[in-house]
């Protein structure tokens, strides 16, 4: 018996205005897996997760989380149909989200910033919310923190918070915008650590990521795009591996991190 994927993504496109931003995507990831996405800027990455999370809409194709379509599912003319906010909502509930900036409550404490949205959006009582909201600061290792406001926490500690926070809503994947892009390169190992536990935890994760050492090493599949294509994907070793497909050599020597290609 065949199980179902936690994303499951087909033919998808997204056009702002005459500009089309990604080109008949099709993705799946399976429950427990980390899938990395890759490809230089503009590729249309970020443009993908924020489809998955539906902060975009897509102008085609579908998107399944757990066998559930989200947003659009296909008719009995294979016509794309709107499906109910409810089914959609309680669909995209099973996402969290972490992004490159934090986006923390600056006038809450990295507790208030975490129990927050159990009490706005779940409607649990304030009490059991910080419970909750304790134990998953003392998971990203910030329970030393609680009171602190985020101008009192470095980029990292900022970070972890919100990783707390979306963990707080009980996701079953997570997806990950590029979140160490805004930190200096000290404070990105203690992001990235948070995902490695969370990604030994069994969680299905879905990183646009530029930590090529961390896609090799912790990703179950790597994903390139370029130009709004799906060019390659596959297990690290083979995306990575020697010989390798022309365009991810000529990514991985003119990226930023030009020390990438030596170390794979």
């Amino acid at each position: 018996m065949t199980k179902t994927p936690a994303i499951k993504v087909e033919n998808l496109v997204k056009r702002f205005g005459k500009t089309t931003v990604l080109e008949g995507i099709d993705l799946v990831v399976e429950r427990g897996q980390v899938t990395c996405l890759i490809g230089p800027s503009g590729s249309g990455k970020s443009t993908l997760l924020r489809c998955i999370a539906l902060l975009e809409e897509a102008n085609e194709g579908y998107i399944e989380i757990n066998g559930e379509p989200l947003g659009f599912a296909s008719g009995p003319n294979g016509e794309r149909v709107r499906r109910p906010v409810a089914e959609t909502q309680k669909t995209r509930a099973h996402i969290g989200m972490v992004f490159q900036q934090f986006n923390l409550w600056p006038h809450m404490t990295a507790l208030g910033n975490v129990a927050e949205a159990l009490v706005t959006v779940r409607g649990m009582p304030r009490k059991d919310a910080e419970q909750r909201a304790m134990a998953q600061l003392s998971n990203v290792g910030l329970s030393d923190r609680a009171s602190h406001y985020p101008s009192e926490l470095s980029g990292g500690q900022q970070q972890r918070v919100a990783i707390a926070r979306a963990l707080a809503l009980d996701p079953d994947i997570m997806l990950f915008d590029e979140p160490t892009s805004s930190l200096d390169p000290e404070l990105t190992g203690e992001v990235l650590a948070v995902m490695r536990d969370l990604a030994a935890s069994g969680m299905t994760m879905l990183v646009v990521t530029h930590e090529i050492g961390f896609a090799a090493s912790v990703g179950s599949k790597i994903v390139f795009l370029d130009q709004g294509k799906l060019i390659v994907e596959g297990k690290p070793e083979e995306v990575f591996g020697k010989p390798r497909h022309e365009r991810i050599e000529q990514f991985l020597d003119t990226y930023l991190d030009r020390g990438a290609a030596t170390l794979l």
